[in-house]
């Protein structure tokens, strides 16, 4: 049995990530539409071998279950305080479904109601609801603002869905719905417009150096000696007691061979783009890393491969740059000295490169359909790319959290920094290599 499950964020009033939905996908088709006891078990055994803080964080998770799911207390395996139940017509056409969601919410958990029309079985369950979920797909549809006007006028909160483009955007923001989601809402919540001669900065000229397969030490110094900025910070996270270092580092030199090129890569992608408290530019730079993680685990894995793992690396990670940059990509790209085949991956979608990458981003999206087709095409099996998502997530989030919070004191002075910085990529050992390719 394939069982894929990705995460999609969930974005508050002040655009920042409140939470996940999760989603998942058995086989050719969703896991949601099989109603009997081996989809329940499935999803059971599934999470129960998940580590949910490492795959949510402290976010919590939007889940949709069916009856049966309902019935087996499989929303038990997460704590009350974590998980939003999620419920579709087939829930509120159950005979039991008042009942059931009676219980759920005495036992403290918050449900939240997909598709909700202006009808009695709708309206017979809302006193047990949080949250509404209101499609968005169709901004112009008059009943959005009368089931938002509804839904206020029961106190309950509401979250737009299928907020996938600036029109959508606007009518959430014009009714000043709680939570947004979408294929691209971090894309088109964010505000941060950065200037074409970015395009020019050391940054990007950094980011080439650090992903070479041979990084020149040398070049990379030359380059962050030019910016105060970087050199500050760089010299400022070396200095930090998350080394806890006997003397002060005074080079640049010196700090680079100490922080070692890995934890670099990561490092200057996040100075660049975080300089302000913007959440939103944080999950898009935290998107773009599990882009690139992914594609330099997965070509591991692609005998003959056109690209090598770090430019795989950048395949992912500058998919996110049109976006940030708020710049076409082609644009964005001009100046950058990357491979022909990666340029083409990324504008054309054309190559193994492309179909590397709408791998990445179909899985993303949990369009399982183009999944299965560019797996099909890669000759990857979903499982695999199942797993490796998983990996990647994590390895993710370990990055982050290095990256946010680098000048802790809590840190175990016995500990080597080496250990810390975890430049260990989320591609797997030599042993896994073979596991990938279809039986």
């Amino acid at each position: 049995m394939q069982t894929c499950i990705v995460r999609q964020p969930i974005m508050n009033r002040e655009k920042k990530v409140a939470a996940y939905e999760v989603l998942f996908q058995e086989d050719e088709s969703s896991l949601y539409n099989q109603q009997d006891s081996r989809a329940a078990n499935a999803i059971q055994d599934f999470f129960m071998g998940l580590d949910q803080n490492n795959f949510l964080g402290d976010k919590d998770a939007f889940i949709t279950f069916t009856p049966n799911l309902l019935m087996k207390n499989i929303p038990r395996i997460f704590s009350e305080h974590r998980l939003v139940i999620q419920i579709e017509d087939n829930v509120i056409v159950h005979p039991l479904a008042q009942r059931i969601i009676c219980r759920y919410k005495k036992q403290g958990y918050r449900v939240a109601l997909m598709n909700f029309e202006f009808t009695q079985r709708c309206f017979g369950i809302l006193d047990d609801i949080s949250i509404i979920k209101i499609d968005f797909s169709n901004p112009e549809d008059p009943k959005i603002r009368q089931k938002v006007m509804v839904a206020r006028s029961f106190g309950k909160q509401v979250a737009a869905y299928n907020v996938n483009t600036e029109e959508a955007i606007k009518k959430a923001n014009e009714l000043a719905v709680d939570f947004y989601q979408g294929e691209n809402v971090a894309n088109l919540l964010s505000t941060n417009v950065h200037r074409m001669d970015h395009l020019q900065s050391n940054f990007f000229q950094l980011m080439v150096a650090v992903t070479k397969e041979e990084p020149n030490l040398d070049e990379i110094e030359r380059i962050i000696s030019q910016d105060v900025t970087l050199t500050y910070s760089l010299l400022k996270m070396v200095n930090s007691s998350y080394f806890a270092l006997r003397n002060k580092v005074k080079s640049v030199m010196q700090a680079l061979t100490i922080l070692g090129v890995g934890q670099l890569k990561q490092w200057v992608y996040l100075m660049s783009f975080s300089g302000e408290d913007d959440s939103v530019n944080n999950e898009l730079i935290r998107t773009a890393f599990l882009r690139g993680s992914m594609c330099q685990a997965l070509v591991d894995f692609l005998p003959d491969f056109p690209l090598s793992r770090s430019e795989s690396y950048l395949l992912g990670m500058f998919s996110t740059l049109d976006t940030l940059l708020q710049v076409p990509l082609e644009n964005a790209m001009e100046a950058l000295p990357v491979a022909d085949e990666l340029k083409q991956g990324l504008l054309t979608g054309e190559g193994k490169p492309g179909a590397l990458l709408r791998l990445v981003i179909d899985y993303e999206n949990a369009d399982w359909r183009g999944v299965s087709e560019a797996a099909k095409e890669l000759d990857l099996s979903m499982t695999f790319v199942a797993q490796k998502y998983l990996e990647c997530v994590e390895y993710v989030n370990d990055i982050w959290q290095d990256l946010m919070h680098p000048f802790e004191d809590q840190v175990d002075q016995d500990e080597k920094p080496a250990e810390r910085v975890g430049t260990q990529s989320a591609g797997g050992t030599e042993e896994t290599k073979q596991q990938g390719k279809k039986k």
